[in-house]
């Protein structure tokens, strides 16, 4: 059996294909795409006189899907360059090329008879000891593994990937009754640490475990909707972040994956099972109408919803026309708002007796129940389920999980009451006086199964920082930020305010942070759990304190934010930034001085500030410029109005990295710093980071003066901004800010290569951050900001 994966094959190039191909290309894996020959030429290949033979005819599929990679929206790509990491061909010509290749995964069309026919193919060249796998969301895995040699049988599985495979975090691993059991164990150690993936080892049974209970639950929600005749508009509005799904609910999320690919999933299940099940998995006549009229999502334009110029209409189930948009208006949506968790938020509406109370009780007891009815059938545990579901469907909670939020004993009582069935084993664990399915004891989290609690068992890269702070490792706190002990001498300053945004809070811990791990420990991490890693500074009240005037306030917050940053850059231990997901503004700013990022894969990260009206105040100007300088090299040769021009440009347009490997391309990450797969590996990774920099004997950096471009290096920069007013791309207030930001990273007016210290770049950039808060313009922009969530151009 292989020991490592450094070269794959993908055996179909359709769009399943391709992504994951795409994410291997990502985590640095060579892939070869194969697929069929063409039998026919288009109209364009005749045109320009190719024949059947040629390569670029025979390949055409295979290359057809590389290219679309580079063109699609959500980028399947981290970087566009991973894409030389994908060799092309086709199954006839390239097959024995398979010999080279570790894994070997199967995504052709969901036959069972031609899945036969590749994989008679695949164990006729591929290497003994390689693992193949098939991608199939609803054919018997065990079948196709029929009749083929021994070693293939020990080496076949089905590895599951969830579209698109880069963002969606759920990989089903299904071992057929001949898998090697090492095989199983490396490629979920493989599928966490290497793909990044939350890995969940399920049954061969239809549609597995999270589409399984994912179409259920979307069917039963259809069905609700009808018989209480709510609109599409109302079910969405109570079936989202209300109950912990996401934003997308249930209607605007089938317009997304697409009715014809529903349908396909929903009649996996319907085709294989029998009785009542059978008919809870029929598609509702209105839905295939949908179908028969191509309103089968947003690939067609249309489906549950209809853009109509920038009105959004929903389509009335009944008349089938499209209507404006309901919501649900209840009492219990008003106080479910209020509560902080999404457990209380549940429970707060789940036994309200109101119009949305009881669409939420009908829709939400039957997926439970249902999940305990298929529980032995699909899944070895309940934690199999409720990881399917959130790492599949994006559900903050899992089936088992809500139950125990809304609470067994009493939800029991009232189904019963009504009629309904419970599954034997819940009402035994309930008389044996069990009431929840999971529960903590010391920190460590314990699951119900057959009758006893087990211990949950993790992936030892992984950290809790939840779990940490119940056991009392807290060695600070404030409402902004907590600094815990996480072990080895290692301390994590960890944001929780409300999306994380910055404010004084936030600061007096930085400070007190490092004064702490100077003191008494190795090292620092900066990071958390939450949603994103930080959206920057505290928006609301910076624009509070600038309509009433309060710029003394103001420029005292902007002073010891910078100061706090500077403390980060010259700690005398090592500071790693742990950035994810949304890090924008003051986020990207507190990354930048420190030590080391260890940043994950999915890190969005900019200095956005010009978004609305402002510049970076806390030395991200100063930072970037630095780094990217660093990165071109020091010496009295480098082209200072480069550095100059791409930190302009960078910040005047507000990039945000699409990813970590981007943002090393920006400049916001060092050759020197590193990239984690799996987000869930990430405070590990960075704790890790900081033990290796101190036992390496780090030292913080010399302080240096920094050259600059002076007044010639500012005029350069301003004037393509100038030829953007002029041009009617840009406002007179863009350019207003463009200035600013310009003379800040230019130096002010100084000659060409000037050298000037770190705290005279920031005193310039905390006037021009002063002096544009107080415009009118900024103002309104940053007040749009807040109650649009979007940019405004004035």
């Amino acid at each position: 059996m292989v020991c490592q994966i450094k070269k794959a094959a993908v055996l179909g190039s359709g769009v399943m294909g391709s992504q994951i191909a795409a994410h291997l290309a990502n985590v640095g894996i060579h892939v070869l795409l194969l697929d069929i020959v063409p039998t026919e030429l288009t109209a364009e290949e005749k045109q320009q006189g190719l024949t059947l033979k040629d390569p670029i005819v025979r390949n055409r599929y295979a290359q057809k899907a590389v290219q679309r990679l580079q063109k699609q929206t959500p980028a399947p790509l981290t970087a566009k360059e991973n894409i030389e990491r994908i060799e092309i061909g086709n199954f006839d010509d390239d097959i024995e090329k398979i010999a080279e290749a570790d894994w070997v995964i199967e995504a052709v069309v969901e036959r069972l008879d031609i899945k036969q026919k590749v994989f008679e193919k695949v164990d006729k060249w591929r290497r003994p000891g390689s693992i193949i796998s098939t991608n199939t969301s609803g054919v018997s895995v065990h079948s196709m593994s029929e009749n083929r040699s021994e070693d293939f049988r020990k080496h076949f599985l089905g590895t599951h990937f969830f579209n698109p495979p880069r963002y969606l975090k759920l990989l089903e691993i299904i071992p057929t009754k001949d898998t090697d059991e090492q095989v199983v164990a490396f490629m979920k150690r493989f599928g966490e640490d290497v793909l990044g993936k939350g890995v969940v080892c399920v049954k061969d049974t239809p549609n597995f475990i999270a589409n399984r209970i994912g179409t259920y639950g979307f069917l039963v929600t259809v069905r609700e909707m009808l018989k209480g005749n709510y609109s599409v508009g109302e079910v969405d509005s109570v079936t989202g972040p209300l109950i912990g799904r996401p934003k997308s609910a249930t209607f605007h999320t089938l317009d997304v994956v697409g009715l014809d690919t529903f349908f396909h999933v929903v009649n996996n299940v319907y085709e294989r099972v029998d009785g009542e099940e059978k008919e809870i998995f029929r598609v509702p006549d209105f839905m295939k109408k949908m179908h028969e009229n191509g309103w089968i999502g947003s690939k067609a334009g249309q489906g549950f919803y209809k853009k109509t110029g920038k009105e959004i209409l929903e389509l009335n189930v009944n008349t089938m026309e499209y209507e404006n948009r309901k919501k649900l208006r209840a009492d219990s949506i008003e106080i479910a708002r209020r509560e902080k968790g999404t457990g209380e938020k549940l429970k707060a509406v789940v036994y309200s007796n109101d119009r949305a109370g009881t669409l939420i009780w009908k829709i939400l007891i039957p997926t439970l129940l249902y999940s305990a009815e298929q529980l032995d059938s699909i899944a070895e545990t309940i934690v199999d389920i409720d990881q399917a579901m959130k790492w599949g469907f994006g559900w903050e909670l899992g089936p088992f999980e809500m139950w125990d939020a809304i609470g067994i004993k009493r939800s029991v009582e009232i189904i019963e009451q009504q009629g309904g069935t419970v599954p034997a084993w819940v009402k035994q664990m309930l008389k044996d006086g069990n009431e929840t399915f999971y529960k903590q004891s010391e920190g460590a989290t314990y699951f119900y199964h057959r009758g006893e609690y087990r211990l949950l068992q993790t992936n030892m890269k992984q950290i809790h920082v939840q779990s940490l702070k119940n056991e009392k490792s807290i060695i600070k706190e404030n409402n902004g930020a907590s600094l815990i002990d996480i072990g080895d001498d290692i301390a994590l300053l960890e944001f929780h305010s409300k999306n994380n945004a910055i404010g004084y809070d936030i600061v007096q811990m930085i400070d007190f942070a490092i004064d702490e791990v100077d003191k008494n420990y190795k090292g620092l991490v900066i990071g958390n759990e939450g949603k994103h890693f930080c959206v920057g500074a505290n928006l609301a009240f910076m624009l509070m304190e600038a309509q009433d005037e309060n710029y003394f306030e103001i420029e005292l917050m902007i002073r010891k934010f910078q100061q706090a940053m500077m403390k980060i850059k010259y700690s005398s231990k090592p500071v790693v930034a742990a950035p994810f997901h949304m890090t924008l503004g003051g986020g990207a700013e507190v990354c930048l001085p420190a030590s080391s990022i260890q940043a994950a894969m999915e890190t969005y990260i900019g200095l956005v500030e010009t978004g609305v009206g402002l510049i970076p105040g806390g030395g991200g100007n100063k930072e970037l410029y630095i780094k990217i300088l660093d990165q071109i090299g020091n010496d009295i040769e480098i082209d200072l109005q480069k550095v100059a021009n791409k930190t302009f440009e960078t910040i005047a347009m507000a990039k945000v990295s699409k990813s970590a490997q981007e943002a090393q391309q920006n400049g916001f990450l060092q050759p020197t710093d590193a990239i984690t797969i799996n987000k869930d590996h990430l405070l590990y990774d960075a704790k890790q980071k900081a033990l290796f920099l101190y036992e390496s004997g780090y030292r913080p950096p010399v302080r240096k003066k920094i050259p600059v471009v002076g007044e010639t290096g500012y005029a350069a920069m301003i004037l393509g901004a100038q030829n953007l007013y002029l041009s009617g791309y840009a406002s007179e207030h863009d350019v207003k800010i463009a200035k600013k930001l310009a003379y800040v990273i230019a130096g002010g007016k100084l000659p060409y290569r000037t050298k000037v210290d770190e705290q005279y770049l920031l005193d310039l950039e905390r006037e021009a951050f002063l002096s544009l808060i107080g415009e009118p313009k900024t103002q309104a922009r940053m007040q749009h900001m807040l109650l649009k969530g979007k940019p405004l151009r004035n």
